[in-house]
This record gives structure tokens, C-alpha cells and sequence, in this order.
């Protein structure tokens, strides 16, 4: 077969073009101007073969590092057309995280804790990983790549990477060595070398068969209840509000979890002004994009505001999940799971880690919440009675969450300016976001704005 380097030299210009069209590359605001490898391992030599690849991709003065796998074999894998990279001599190159037979390797190489050029491969202290295992992937993912072995594990590829430890994985270590009861556990990692320092690009963990994710739950009790809107949300058989009290409980235990493992601190004199001033000029950039947004403007910056005149030593600051939503939470048998701790894919590294009271985590999950509510009303003529169903939804299922919360640890909403104010600002990124991506669904943001500043401003 060819020379590993020479063959990913001979795809770059093939993977200017594919690469915006994986869901997973984040760079689909701008043209790829250029694409130069980085690394390229040869994990399976011979026909077929696989190689683990990091690329640099270039969009103007933006550059970013992405990981690929890449297949060549003469008789080719069932895989999705999209997979296809381009022709290099006579084979076809394809990205081979679809291929059940070459993917099984990673496994075997963690389990055997073995090196391959600049990858490391192992697994956790007295964690024993079954060999000879193929693997599917999971599909629905849209950041990361996942793949399934047997049932049993599940492989998080991290796709865009970043110098130095995961996130994601230095928070369920920590998590498991506290015996949180909320999350998957970790199994093994692959770890590469970026810029010259180690880099986790690969998470091994349990997988939980039997599991359902918090959105399609909630997804579906709120159908429940449009398909009978004459019943109030209490009413129907498919009521979330006690899912939703039980996911308060475990989110605000995994807060303590990741206080008692990784220490807390309280806010420095300068937090709220921080805080305040990002506030502000997310809202002033998206508002210019947005023309929409400018009516809200004077009741945004009104609550804003307000963060500069609240104590800094109400705010504490630890590690918390910095993305969570309803589909960043798995129901199993045994409880809520709390998964991808990375934080917003969006956000700068420094910004994923960076220390953040528990309260952003719960203006999360309250957004979320309003967003399944509304979901089925996306596109459709208004009808008074399936809206004020859908708000009514959302509020009760909001105030079981608190209320869960509050069982645990101190009540969200006692601290109501700030979290408030979190939501808001989460709003305002939604906003930005519907504007640039789903146009049909900013009513949904713009909507909870002005319930939420009613009479401010």
C-alpha cells in the first residue's frame, strides 16, 4: 500500500470539499482555503488499511485541528456515501468510522495498553475490556463520533481537538473517584500529541443499553398533551414532572459530586463585572445581526445590568457540565445520567474549563425545557390553546426541576437575578444561532425573551 503520509498529502484537496459536509466539522460559516496534515499513524497496515489522521484545516486566519480515520481496502466496507473521501492511485479513501471490521482495533489496542507512533492507548486502573469486538456508530451525534462495541462500550471520538486533557474526561474521572452515581464510567482514552502536548482524542466508557434521552421524553409527553389539549399538563398520561423533579436531584448531585472532587471558590470582585460585560456584548453582536433582537435590547441590558449591583460572595464558582441540555441527559432503569462534559463545542478551550457557578447549568436545562415545549408549534398556524398548553407545560416542568434541585442543594431561584440573567443570556446565543441556522425556530428564543422580561426594562 502507499506511504501513509503521502496518501493523506494526496487527499487534501478532496478534503477541502468533504470536510464541510460532516456534520461534525464546526467550521461551516466560511469556505475550507486549505487543509495540511499533522499527524498521520498507520493503525492497520497491508489491504485493508487504517490510519488515524489529524489534519489542520485553514479557513482564512482560522485554523483548527481535526481527527480523522481513514480507510483504504480493495473491496469496499458497506458505509454511507458521504463517507467517500476521494481516489488515491487505484483505491478509494473513505473516513472508516463506519467500518465495523477495521474499527474494532482501537479496542484491542486500549485493552492491551499498547503504543502505536504518537498514539497512547489504555485503560483505566482494573477496568478489563473484552477483545475482538466490532463496532457501529452512532449516528444522531453531531460534534464528537461515537462507536458501539458489542453492547457494551461505547468510544467517544473528539473531532475538533484541543491541546491537553479533555474536559469530558478529566470531569468523569473526577466524578467516578468521588463514586458519583450519575454518570457512565470511563473505561479507557487514546492520547495523541498536539503542538507537543499530550491530547486526549479518544473516551472509552460503559454504554447503557437500555437508555432514553432526556429529549425525546420530554418530546414525547409534551405530544401527549397537544394530542389532548383540552386536558391541562398534570392531566396526561405522559406528565414529565416527575422526571423532571428526579433530573433536578441528580443534576444538583452532580454538582456537589464535581464541588467535592475538584473544590470550589468564591467569586472574585470582578465575576459579576465580567460576567456583566460578556453579557452585554453578546447581545449588542447578535443584536446587530439580529433585527429582532432590538426590541428586547433596553429589558436585556436592564437585567444585565443588575449583575453589577449583586455581592460577588453569592456567587460560587466550581466545574460544572457547561452545556447541559435535555439531550446531554440519559434516563436508565437505575436514575438520570449526566453525559459530553466538554462544555459548549462553540466555546474557546480556556472558556470550557474556566470555573462557572452551578446556576449556568440550570438556565441551561431551563431553556431546554422551553424548547421542548414549543417544538411541535415550529412552523404551525397559531392556535391559541395548543400555546398557552405548551407554556403550561413548560412552566410545570420547569418548577419540578427547581424543586428537585432545591432537595439538594440550595434553591436556583432563590438567587433569582442572577439566574435570570444566565437564561437570558443563553436566549439571547439562541437567538444568534436560530438566526444563522433554523430561522423557523427563532420564535422559540425571541418568544422567552419577552415572557421573561415582562415588565423590565
Amino acid at each position: 500500500m502507499s506511504d501513509p503520509r503521502a496518501l493523506v498529502d494526496d487527499l487534501t484537496e478532496d478534503l477541502k470539499r468533504w470536510l464541510p459536509e460532516q456534520r461534525w466539522f464546526a467550521g461551516k460559516d466560511r469556505p475550507v482555503t486549505g487543509v495540511r496534515p499533522l499527524g498521520v499513524t498507520e493503525l492497520v497496515d497491508g489491504d485493508p488499511q487504517l490510519l488515524h489522521v489529524v489534519v489542520e484545516v485553514e479557513q482564512d486566519d482560522r485554523r483548527e485541528p481535526y481527527q480523522l480515520l481513514v480507510g483504504r481496502r480493495t473491496h469496499p466496507p458497506e458505509i454511507s456515501s458521504g463517507s467517500w473521501i476521494g481516489a488515491v492511485g487505484d483505491l478509494n479513501a473513505y473516513e472508516a468510522s463506519g467500518d465495523l471490521d477495521l474499527t474494532g482495533v482501537l479496542l484491542d489496542l486500549m485493552a492491551r495498553e499498547e503504543r502505536v507512533g504518537a498514539l497512547g492507548f489504555e485503560h483505566e486502573p482494573g477496568a478489563e475490556l473484552e477483545t475482538g469486538l466490532r463496532a457501529r456508530p452512532i449516528t444522531s451525534e453531531q460534534s464528537n463520533t461515537s462507536l458501539v462495541y458489542g453492547g457494551q462500550y461505547i468510544l467517544k471520538l473528539f473531532r475538533k481537538l484541543t491541546p491537553g486533557k479533555n474536559k469530558d474526561l478529566l470531569l468523569h474521572r473526577a466524578l467516578q473517584g468521588v463514586g458519583s452515581k450519575h454518570i457512565a464510567p470511563v473505561l479507557g482514552s487514546i492520547t495523541g500529541d498536539l503542538a507537543g502536548e499530550p491530547t486526549t482524542v479518544g473516551m472509552l466508557q460503559q454504554f447503557v443499553p437500555d437508555a432514553v434521552d432526556g429529549w425525546a421524553m420530554a418530546t414525547t409527553s409534551v405530544r401527549d398533551l397537544m394530542a389532548a389539549p383540552e386536558l391541562h399538563a398534570g392531566e396526561v398520561g405522559g406528565d414529565f414532572a416527575g422526571e423532571a423533579e428526579r433530573l433536578g436531584r441528580a443534576v444538583a448531585e452532580v454538582h456537589a459530586d464535581l464541588a467535592e472532587a475538584l473544590g470550589t471558590e468564591p467569586a472574585d470582585a470582578d465575576e459579576l463585572e465580567r460576567s456583566t460585560k460578556a453579557m452585554l456584548d453578546r447581545l449588542d453582536t447578535i443584536a446587530g445581526r439580529v433585527p429582532e433582537l432590538t426590541a428586547h435590547a433596553p429589558s436585556l441590558r436592564a437585567a444585565f445590568e443588575k449583575l453589577r449591583s449583586l455581592p460577588a460572595d453569592s456567587v460560587t464558582m466550581q466545574y460544572v457540565h457547561g452545556d447541559l441540555h435535555l439531550g446531554q441527559v440519559l434516563r436508565t432503569v437505575g436514575g438520570w445520567l449526566l453525559i459530553d462534559f466538554e462544555g459548549e463545542p462553540a466555546a474557546p478551550v480556556e472558556e470550557r474549563h474556566a470555573l462557572r457557578s452551578p446556576l449556568r447549568d440550570v438556565a441551561g436545562m431551563l431553556r431546554s425545557f422551553d424548547y421542548a415545549a414549543q417544538q411541535l408549534l415550529v412552523g404551525q398556524p397559531d392556535e391559541p390553546a395548543l400555546a398557552e398548553r405548551a407554556q403550561e407545560w413548560s412552566d410545570r416542568n420547569r418548577a419540578a426541576f427547581c424543586e428537585g434541585y432545591a432537595a439538594v442543594a440550595a434553591d436556583p431561584r432563590e438567587q433569582g437575578e442572577l439566574l435570570r440573567a444566565f437564561e437570558l443570556d443563553k436566549a439571547v446565543y439562541e437567538v444568534g444561532y436560530e438566526h444563522a441556522n433554523r430561522p423557523d425556530w427563532l420564535g422559540v428564543p425571541l418568544a422567552s425573551i419577552a415572557r421573561i422580561t415582562d415588565g423590565e426594562g
